[in-house]
Formats: structure tokens, sequence, C-alpha cells
């Protein structure tokens, strides 16, 4: 009796299971009911742009420049102009005096220099350039301080210390010819510009040492004690300008060593333009605004030069589409060939920007001055891609978002009328394209990240269609929705 109940029991419980399974209800199946079904529909919108002068560029970089040219777009000369200072590790220390092996005349330097190191050269490398080097000024009223805020157009003569004049200068080559064909192609010789220090100097840091070793405790108190750094500007020649890496001063000198005390050993300690200290160069340049205005292009060019202005048909986009989500929002920067780029010498043709920046106008100069990386959200970077000679932002939909967002909650806290909140905000819906330079890192799982963006500095220019009424760019829109609603 008990077995023929159990069997009965299965039984009932059995058809249960094949009656829940037979509901209508496919919710907790994992298949959506036919209201929350997602459809999706495409559009196409006009994207205006113009031209837009950038000449106030934030200029402290880890790159430098220095030389003069002549511009290929505009006839007229570039001139860059840098200033460095040295950093120096904590506590640094030189061997005891007592070990260091004066010459003759008593210096306990026997020889301090610069090293400008070179990471690419735009134009002539045979080309004659002669640089003078000025100290720059401890004096608090002209420090060149870590809080200032530095630009291509900032005046560095304003930090030099003028009163004794150039403590050297120097003639140069971009391809050093004091040394042989051989030591050139080493692969230990690293192309640089070497400038030769008075000795003085190398004698003042190390006899500063001896005497106030405090100073060289970190690289703060050695700007401001010891050596604040020095500016460097081409006075003469035309057709050469260098793109510099890294900034060394070497300080020489003789000792003996505690370990082989009747041995003599040359030794030199080496401070470094780091990122802990201020870089920076200026340029000094003319006549953009004769670039700006064709119909047919507007213009990106640097250093310090123009950026382009897109304006975004952020309305069109919603209206009709309030109840929508944008899942994708792309938009292609054509690049037009200059006609006559074939016939420039490889030495003279300007570079084509390979990175760009996209962000909103009214974020531009914020976004550099306090280091931002892009976020995909207001501002975006992408690469130039040869294959189709443009620059493609693959999607700024949450861009498109929050310019909405914005703007409808603004007129909500203000009680403006839409009217009324565009006019008092009038760059709501307009970005901004700049050419930049990024650097990104790679963690353990292979996933890479931004870690910086700067404004490219290098000598490069190209044109990108122009987005008129008639003619305008296209930015194409995907939506979806909900079909039940």
């Amino acid at each position: 009796m008990e077995k023929t109940f159990q069997a009965w029991l299965a039984t009932v419980i059995a058809i249960a299971f094949l009656f829940i399974s037979c509901t209508e209800n496919t919710g907790a199946l994992g298949v959506y009911p036919e209201q929350d079904a997602v459809s999706t529909s495409s559009a196409s919108f006009d994207v205006l742009s113009n031209d837009v002068l950038n000449a106030v560029v934030p200029a402290s970089s880890t790159t430098c420049y220095l030389g003069r040219v002549i511009d290929p777009e505009t006839d007229e000369a570039i001139t860059a102009t840098f200033a460095t200072q040295f950093h120096s590790f904590e506590n640094y220390t030189f061997p005891k005096k007592e070990n260091i092996i004066p010459d003759e005349n008593g210096y306990l330097c026997d020889s301090i220099e610069i090293h400008l190191f070179i990471k690419s050269t735009f134009g002539d490398k045979n080309n004659p350039m002669k640089v003078e080097v000025w100290p720059l000024s401890m004096n608090k009223d002209k420090l060149l301080e870590e809080s200032l805020n530095l630009y291509t157009d900032t005046d560095l003569w304003q930090f030099v210390d003028t009163e004794q004049g150039p403590v050297t200068t120097k003639v140069f080559t971009a391809t050093d010819y004091a040394l042989s064909d051989i030591q050139r192609a080493s692969k230990d010789y690293s192309n640089n510009v070497r400038i030769v220090l008075p000795r003085e100097l190398g004698e003042n840091i190390m006899k500063t040492y001896y005497s106030n070793p405090e100073f060289f405790r970190d690289s703060y108190s050695f700007i401001r004690n010891v050596c604040p750094g020095f500016l460097f500007r081409t006075v003469s020649g035309t057709g050469t300008m260098l793109n510099l890496t890294v900034c060394t001063m070497n300080l020489n000198f003789r000792f003996k060593s505690g370990v082989y005390p009747d041995s003599i050993i040359s030794g030199y300690c080496r401070f470094s333009a780091t990122p802990e200290v201020i870089q920076c160069t200026q340029f000094e340049s003319s006549n953009l605004k004769r670039l700006m205005g064709n119909e047919q292009y507007t213009m990106l060019k640097s250093p310090a030069g123009i950026c382009t202005e897109l304006i975004l048909p952020i309305d069109d986009i919603f209206r009709g589409h309030e109840n929508d989500s944008i899942s994708r929002a792309s938009l292609t920067l054509t690049r037009v060939n200059n006609q006559d780029e074939d016939a420039l010498d490889d030495d003279y043709a300007l570079g084509i920007p390979q990175e760009l920046l996209l962000v909103r106008k009214q974020n531009f100069t914020r976004f550099f001055e306090e280091h931002q990386v892009s976020d995909s959200q207001q501002s975006f970077t992408t690469y130039f891609f040869a294959t189709y000679n443009s620059y493609n932002f693959n999607n700024i939909s949450r861009l498109i978002s929050y310019c909405q967002h914005e703007k409808k909650a603004g007129m909500k806290a203000s009680g403006m009328t839409e009217e009324e909140w565009e006019a008092a905000h009038p760059d709501w819906n307009h970005v901004v394209v700049v050419p930049v330079v990024t650097a990104s890192t790679t963690n353990s799982y292979g996933s890479s990240a931004e870690v910086s963006v700067n404004q490219d500095l290098s000598l490069c220019s190209t044109k990108l269609a122009r987005g008129t009424t008639a003619n305008p760019i296209k930015m194409q829109v995907i939506y979806s929705r909900f079909t039940g609603k």
C-alpha cells in the first residue's frame, strides 16, 4: 500500500512540473516577452565645422624643442626657445672632500657639460645653428615656480638672470661631426648636442655641496639654492628644429677610492631634466590666420596653431526619439591631401598628426591644465587610419546623451526656456579636435590604460574636409528601444 501511494505521489509531482513548463510565462526561462523585445533604428545627421586659433597651449612637458625653421605653409619663421631645471636625487652625496683630487690650480671640478639628447630633427641635419645658454634666476620674484601655469606663448626671458650675460654659446649641427662615423653608428651612442659650460659653474656646485649639503636633499632645495636651471635660445641659423627627449648636466671630477687608495678614479655626477622639474618650450610664430577660413577644409596644425571645432546636432538627434537610447554615434573626419606635399623635401614636409583628442569646447583648456585623460564621455582619443586617410571616432553616444541631459537638467534648475538656456550656454554642443600625444600603460592582464594626454608640440599639419550646410560631415546614429514602450 505504501509503495502504491509513493508511486501515485511521484506521478502527481511530474504532472505538476509538466504543467509549469507548458505555461506561456517565459520570463523565468530567459526569453523576453514580446513587450520587452529590443528594436533598433538608424539615422544620419549633419555636423558643421570651422577653424579655431589655438595659440595658447600648455607648455610644461617632458619633450622640448630648440631651433628655427621656416613654416612651408605660412612662409614665416617658427622659433623654439626652451628652459629647463634639473632634478637632484634625494640626499645626493659626493665623495668625501679629502678624497677629491684637485688639479694644479686647486679646482675640484674637472669639467661640466650639458647634453641635449635628440629624438628627431625637422629640417637640415647639417645646417649650422647657434644657441646661447642663459642662467635662470634664483631671485624669488623671477624664479620659475612649480605653481606657474606655463604656455607656449609664455615669455621665458622673464625668468632669466641677465646680469652676467649668457654663460656660454654653442654652434652645432644636428649631426655631430666632431665624432667619427663609427662612433655615431655605435649602439651605445645617442645623438645629442654637447655644450661645455664654464668650469667655475661646476666648481661652485661642488663647493656648495661641501659647505651646505642640505641644499642637495631634494630638487626643490637644489633649484632654489644651487642651480635654478638654464634657458637655451637660438640666436642665428634657420632651417633646423630639434625635438629633445631629455637634457642632462654632467659634472666630472677625480677622487681616491676607499677600496683602492692608490688608484685615482674618474667620476661624474649627473643631474637630469625629469618630470619632477619644469621643462618648458616657448614658440614664436605668426601669420596663422591666413590658413583659416577655407571653404573646402579646416586645419589641424601644431605647435600652438589651429584646431577644428565641430557643432553636434544634438537637438536633431533626439527629436522624435525622446524615449530611445543612443547605442552608437560614429563620426569620421576625412583628411584632405595637400596638393603640393609630394613636391616638398622630406626633411621639410610637415608630419600628419597621428593622434587626436575630441573634447567639449567648454572643457578644452581645463582638460590640459588639470592633466586629464580621455574618459569616453566628454573626451575621446583616436588614431590616424592611413588606409582610409581619416580619423574615426567609433562611438561618442555617451557624449551626446550627456550634453542632452545637462541641458534638460540646467533648464529645470534655472527655470529658463530652451532658447534662454542655449543663449546662456552657446558652446553646450560644441567640441574641439586637436592633435595630441598619448601615453598608456599595460597591466599584468594585458589591459591598457591611458595615463597622459598632451597637446602635440611637434611640427605637424593636416586638412580636414569642412562640414558646411551644403556639404556637411555625416554622423551615423543607431537608436535602440523596447518595443513595448
